[in-house]
């Protein structure tokens, strides 16, 4: 029977600890790119990002992180690292995107001029708030922002790797706070990891490409999958699949809006689902 995790704190340790030289995430980006990150890179990724937050930013447990990035496999990582420090993600697409900035102690962006205007325009409307702007590039091999910055702001990939490689937390946060926020709606802590709708008992799951398929019911239904998901079906079609994958043990392929699902990458990448 393979372990499930049931919290992200448990995840992340079974991505570092069970079989963690084996993919775990893929990425097919523009431009013929391929990142396959195993779970104990994925972990470290995750461990990095998390001390970067909690060190350099401040977060904690109640921090509010808006994520104004595309659904990529650099958006995974950060999505782990704010539930590992405990803080709530909000994602940028929300039709009141607006008032998730309101309420935002971090901006994390791969648009920060544009990011910075809006932030300068909210503190001239009297919103009171002055998040930090993080910049994220999205290239695999990115080690900096590669361009200005607007002042103020922090250079994710400029800062990332001098952080440590194995993440504490000093708290937890309550099985009932928010950890995601999208306009699908809300999850818990408790939430993120519970069963998908028809997989047993459990919190239901928003729906997904990677819940149809041949063979229904949860990625855990005959064991660990490979399950492709592709990011233009957004935050609510990829988030959730994903968590349920890696919690069941399996693995996940995730397509760029440019790149096509095919059934020559089905085959080669072992896909099992999607």
């Amino acid at each position: 029977m393979p372990h499930v995790s049931s919290t992200v704190p448990q995840l992340l340790d079974a991505l570092r600890t069970l079989n963690p030289t084996a993919p775990r995430l893929t990425w097919y980006g523009p431009d013929s790119e391929r990142v396959e990150l195993s779970g104990r890179v994925l972990e470290n990724w995750a461990a990095k990002t998390a001390n970067f937050l909690a060190d350099e930013l401040d977060a904690e447990p109640g921090t509010v992180v808006a994520l104004d990035v595309p659904v990529h496999w650099r958006s995974l990582v950060w999505l782990l690292a704010i539930w590992a420090v405990g803080a709530t993600a909000v994602a940028g697409g929300l039709p009141a995107a607006s008032e998730a900035w309101d309420r935002a102690d971090i901006v994390a962006t791969t648009e920060p001029a544009a990011a910075a205007g809006r932030l300068a325009g909210m503190r001239t409307g009297g919103t009171g708030r002055n998040p930090v702007l993080v910049a994220v590039a999205l290239p695999a091999l990115a080690m900096r922002w590669m361009g200005a910055l607007p002042d103020g702001a922090v250079d994710y990939s400029g800062e990332v790797r001098s952080h440590a490689d194995v993440f504490h937390a000093n708290d937890e946060p309550p099985a009932d706070g928010t950890a995601w926020e999208t306009s699908g709606g809300k999850a818990t802590f408790a939430g993120l990891l519970a069963p998908a709708a028809g997989a047993g008992t459990g919190g239901g799951q928003p729906a997904g490409p990677a819940q149809g398929g041949p063979t229904g019911g949860g990625a855990n239904a005959t064991g660990p999958q490979r399950v492709l998901l592709e990011a233009r079906d957004g935050w609510d079609g990829v988030v959730r699949a994903a968590l349920q994958a890696w919690a069941a043990g399996g693995s996940v392929v995730l397509l760029d809006p440019s790149v096509e699902a095919t059934d020559r990458m089905r085959s080669t990448e072992n896909v099992t689902r999607g």
